[in-house]
């Protein structure tokens, strides 16, 4: 009995903990907008720190036995499947960031030809010509991909899902490549799929803390898809359920339908991701791109004087994505990492849980 309150009261510490989290994450400081790159740093924070206290409880002093016995040889290959699923996207994500990487070279030329005194004819022609491929960056169709040019790319993880081979710990490491089709929205959408939340005893047991970790990495991998640019997201899921009178959904619910909201909108002007820096440097170079479009020098003293503000605050943007970017990419592939120790340790607990007993 003691082993067994200990547990419940690990699992209740555990879902605190994740309430916590998720409504820090969902009332952000002025400088540290919802899905900005200090925000997303902050979210694979998050992630990190559920998934090394959800391992703690599942596995550490565990008779393995224990979950190879329904409905645990049912809940954890699912799981490792999901994972499998997400470190696809991980890569792809990761991908993405040199995407984001570009737009920030064009703004710094943008901002390299407009921030002069006086500001020429010749430094607006080459302002311009910048500010047209920040916006046709911006707004490639997801289908082409903004940085996916070749036909196939390699992976570091297969698309088969959790076998008895995989179970008896032979799933290895594949390099497959993914055809130009591949797509990030779908990718989401199958990690959702039979997502189904415990009833019953099992709410209070420990199908719960594997329920909420499930939920915790598709909301993680379907925020980053959103935020950054990636192949093929035509179609991604706006919201996936979440039983409400669960103690952590409510912050996680709002920060879904904040970022569901701003997706629909993002899904009629074609930007390229909903990262707060891209979104703000959008509107910037369209305001930036009228004014070198009619700039004749020595210009309108007054709209000199609001593109000189608008090329500042361009600057600021920049000078954030200089910061963050590389570290967010390091941050990714940390995640990464985390997910295929993760990984291999459930198979390894799996494995010896189905040894038969000499």
């Amino acid at each position: 009995m003691d082993t067994q309150e200990q547990e419940l009261e690990d699992i209740e510490l555990f879902q605190k903990h994740v309430s916590d989290r998720f409504t820090e994450l969902s009332s952000p400081p002025e400088d540290d907008a919802l899905l900005s790159v200090s925000w997303l740093h902050r979210l694979l924070d998050v992630f990190l720190c559920c998934e090394a206290e959800f391992e703690a409880i599942l596995i550490m002093d565990r008779d393995p036995s224990q979950l190879s016995k329904p409905p645990f040889d049912r809940l954890i290959p699912e799981f490792i499947e999901r994972a499998v699923k997400a470190l696809d996207i991980c890569n792809a994500v990761a991908n993405g960031v040199d995407s984001v990487r570009h737009c920030q070279k064009l703004s710094e030329i943008v901002i390299s030809a407009l921030d002069q005194n006086p500001l020429g004819d010749g430094h607006a022609k080459r302002a311009k010509k910048a500010l047209l491929m920040l916006l046709s960056a911006m707004n490639l169709d997801d289908k082409e991909g903004t940085h996916v040019k070749a036909t196939e790319r390699s992976w570091s993880f297969g698309r088969r899902g959790v076998n008895k081979e995989q179970i008896a710990g032979h799933f290895r490491s594949l390099s497959w490549q993914v055809a130009k089709n591949w797509s990030s929205a779908k990718q989401i959408q199958s990690m959702i799929y039979n997502l189904v939340a415990p009833r019953g005893a099992e709410a209070s047991g420990l199908p719960s803390p594997i329920y909420t970790m499930n939920v915790i990495m598709i909301f993680v991998m379907w925020a980053l898809v959103a935020a950054i640019p990636c192949q093929e997201r035509n179609g991604l899921p706006t919201h996936f359920p979440v039983p409400k009178q669960l103690n952590w959904a409510h912050s996680l619910i709002g920060l879904q339908e904040k970022i569901a909201d701003e997706w629909k909108k993002k899904e009629k002007k074609g930007m390229s991701g909903l990262l707060d820096e891209l979104q703000k440097m959008e509107k910037l170079a369209q305001s930036l791109i009228d004014f070198t479009d009619s700039f004749h020098f020595p210009g309108d003293a007054e709209k000199v004087k609001e593109a000189a503000a608008n090329v500042s605050e361009l600057k600021e943007i920049f000078g954030r994505m200089d910061q963050g970017l590389t570290p967010l990419q390091m941050h990714i592939r940390e995640v990464f990492h985390r997910i295929v120790r993760s990984r291999t340790e459930f198979l390894d607990v799996l494995e010896k849980g189905s040894a038969p007993v000499v």
